[in-house]
């Protein structure tokens, strides 16, 4: 998207005031106009799971006009159904044309250092492959309906603690593989109109004017041609900003304006940097007005039905002991938790939306079976009376649906959450109405993972139907019934306990800095690597039937550098009912890496839907960037050669089938051997093994004398010692560094 020749003579008309003007907001939902050059202004809003446009009649910004409010990013992503989410893309970015949105903030494609970030809700996934392939998706439906995205938070915010000040400590591999990831196969594939900046630090520089990332790699690696716009408030030097390539502060007016104008005259910034920022507002404003579609009416009912059936295709199925489920049409059942009446269906902040068509749980399972409810509590409270009413109502009943989870208070942007633990009074609840029936389900409600290691004795169903929107209670409905058979698969780890988390004892850090220690073992990949039991692993998820997996086929047993890999593998429904499974294809690397590999990393996944006793194909395809990591020597990705496994599984425990490819790279990863190395190393690596096992002979070495072992240990340049140890010849000494290359001022 290169700067028209008639964007370049828009700014050669404008006055530098209105350019100034033109990279900032007229206020907060607005871009600034300038009817001389009749320049419109558009609208940008939030948010990722539905419009949320400010009602400009409220007195709140969390007032919005009505819009169809789908499950949250967390639940997207548990659907593992790109082709899905790009639907829901398409349906969020018409609603926007509804009402005259210019640019949707959305979506969040941040990583899940632990869940207890605030935010978790927003985001798609623990795992970047899985994060960029549902915002691709998400970011070309939108874009299709000619509506703008903003992928956000550019980079590393990953907590709400401090989140306006801190500075997020992350090496340089860890940000590449984890956490640049998504934005960089989202830019790449999706072009999204404009990247949204985060309000922290990374590594001490302020990610609003932050360079080395704005410049630097989005514009120059990637090749990212839209726009940077700021977080709200995130811009605290609009100079600096403008040179380091963001182009438009939010919200406006712009209160910096005057500082921008004086670095302007004093030569500290560059009219041809503030004319980049413009001609790129200025296309921006421009594809808004050129797409904009005045007075659109969308299908609202239509939008409504595919909220259902995300929200249905979201819900994990966790438990189900002794096939409790689905329940049969007609019989009587206890509905407990005030949320079955009141229901939690979003998470607050900036994504908090007023739904068109709210469900109620209460309402939609009362159209399947006669229900006796009781509220058991209020909020996250319970008392004696309520207690003794939810006893009563399940006393007797076939079934128990009980509703439980985190409140809104528990979950928001603008605060992290203390535990994962759910309301202590809710599972005192739990515990009484289990003495009284056992034939209990329970539905649980948060954007992230919990600790539900309480619940689990008590309860013979369970189902996690995260936030999933103003459609969910029909959907869950529906599969308590059996109209619809559960196929969401998790997309984050639900470990033992919080203390479990990785980043447990870093996080949240100081009001100065948070360190990313745990590098790229986030997620599953550090409990797999630990061998660590979780709860419930990333990917898992059952179904009403069984899959069997078969056949795993590779295109080929070897593959060179720039070669494609395919894999295949038969995958056959073994029960009686439809079903889906989502099918993952994780890579590992064999034997001993040049640096510190997960065991584990999903690279390509296939959703397939099955008929009872149907089998088919599934085909996958792997790049090189499937095998590769980041080198730090090198500086960009890289792969080493070796034998890498590929497995096929339902979750990154549940690996059915596995075969290795040998992969032959020119790349070499591996540090070169200094003097700092041991004798050990140097006989270990096959490119010095041969010449240092001639060097030794030169020595001639008894290898039965003990103090050859601890010479072994020693680093070379500390040989010296070890050797007039062992009464050895200066003459042979000189000779044995000689062959191995090394000069004198190589060993001080």
């Amino acid at each position: 998207m290169e700067i028209t020749d008639e964007i370049s003579d828009l700014v050669e008309e404008m006055t530098l005031e209105e350019k100034i003007e033109l990279l900032s907001g007229s206020d907060f939902w607005h871009t600034e106009g300038i009817e001389r050059l009749d320049i419109p202004s558009i609208t940008m809003t939030d948010g990722p799971h539905g419009v949320r446009l400010n009602d400009e009649e409220a007195d709140s910004l969390l007032e919005s006009l009505p819009a169809t409010s789908f499950p949250i990013l967390a639940a997207a992503a548990a659907t593992w159904n790109p082709d899905l989410i790009e639907k829901v893309g398409r349906a969020i970015g018409r609603e926007a044309q509804h009402y005259n949105v210019g640019v949707l903030l959305a979506p969040g494609v941040n990583g899940k250092r632990t869940p207890v970030g605030g935010r978790n809700f927003e985001y798609f996934s623990e795992d970047p492959c899985l994060t960029a392939r549902m915002g691709i998706a998400y970011i070309n439906g939108v874009q299709a309906e000619g509506v703008g995205t903003s992928v956000k938070h550019f980079v590393a915010n990953e907590q709400e603690t401090n989140r306006m000040v801190v500075s997020s400590e992350v090496d340089e591999r860890t940000l590449r593989e984890i956490y640049l990831y998504p934005f960089e196969k989202i830019v790449k594939e999706a072009r999204p109109w404009t990247v949204m900046c985060s309000y922290n630090k990374v590594n001490g520089v302020p990610m609003s004017h932050n360079n080395d990332f704005l410049t630097g790699i989005l514009r120059e690696e990637w090749g990212f041609e839209g726009l940077v716009v700021s977080d709200w408030g995130a811009v605290d030097d609009k100079p600096a900003s403008i040179r380091a390539g963001l182009d438009l502060e939010m919200p406006g007016p712009g209160l910096q304006d005057e500082w921008v104008k004086k670095e302007l005259e004093e030569g500290k910034l560059k009219e041809k940097d503030l004319d980049k920022s413009v001609g790129r507002v200025l296309r921006m404003i421009k594809n808004a007005a050129a797409n904009s579609r005045r007075d659109y009416s969308c299908d609202f009912e239509q939008n409504h039905l595919l909220a259902r059936q995300t929200a249905a295709e979201a819900m994990v199925l966790l438990e189900n002991k002794e096939d409790i489920l689905p329940l049969n049409q007609e019989i009587e059942i206890a509905v407990i938790g005030e949320f079955a009446e009141k229901p939690r269906y979003q998470g607050g902040g900036s994504s908090h939306l007023t739904p068109r068509n709210l469900e109620t749980p209460l309402q939609e399972l009362k159209k399947y079976a006669d229900c006796e409810f009781a509220p058991g509590y209020k909020e996250e409270k319970t008392d004696d009376k309520l207690l003794q009413e939810a006893r009563e109502a399940a006393a007797g009943r076939e079934a128990v649906i009980f509703f439980t989870g985190t409140t809104e208070a528990m979950e928001s942007e603008g605060k992290d959450r203390n535990h994962i633990n759910l309301p202590g009074d809710h599972v005192q609840l739990l515990r009484e109405i289990a003495e009284v029936n056992e034939q209990v389900i329970v539905v649980t409600h948060s954007g992230s993972a919990l600790d539900l290691n309480e619940l689990l004795a008590h309860l013979k169903g369970l189902i996690h139907a995260w936030l999933p929107g103003e459609a969910g209670a029909g959907a869950l409905a529906e599969i308590i019934f059996g109209k619809i058979n559960p196929s969401g698969k998790l997309s984050e780890t639900f470990p033992l306990c919080r203390e479990h988390n990785p980043a447990y004892l870093h996080f949240p850090g100081t009001v100065e800095k948070v360190e990313y220690r745990e590098g790229i073992f986030t997620g599953y990949r550090y409990y797999d690597e630990k061998n660590m039991e979780v709860q419930y692993p990333f990917g898992y998820g059952l179904s009403y039937t069984t899959f069997f997996y078969s056949g795993l086929r590779l295109s080929t047993p070897e593959i060179s550098s720039g070669e494609k890999l395919t894999a295949e593998v038969d995958i056959q429904n073994t029960g009686d009912r439809k079903g889906s499974e989502v099918v993952q294809l994780y890579v590992g690397y064999s034997g001993k890496s040049a640096v510190r590999r997960p065991p584990r990393e999903l690279k390509n996944f296939t959703r397939i839907e099955l008929a009872p006793g149907e089998e088919k194909t599934v085909s996958m395809e792997l790049t090189e960037r499937d095998f590769a990591f980041y080198s730090e020597k090198l500086g960009r990705f890289a792969v080493e050669s070796g034998t890498y496994k590929i497995m096929i599984g339902s979750s990154s425990r549940d690996i059915h089938l596995s075969e290795t490819v040998e992969v032959k790279s020119k790349d070499e990863v591996r540090p070169e051997l200094t003097p700092d190395h041991s004798f050990r190393t140097f006989l270990q690596d096959e490119r010095t093994a041969e010449k240092m096992e001639q060097a030794l002979e030169i020595l001639n070495i008894d290898p039965e004398n003990p103090m050859f072992e601890m010479l072994k240990g020693m680093p070379l340049k500390k040989g010296y010692f070890t050797f007039r140890g062992l009464g050895l010849p200066q003459k042979a000494i000189n000779q044995f560094y000689e062959h191995l290359g090394f000069e004198p001022q190589d060993l001080s």
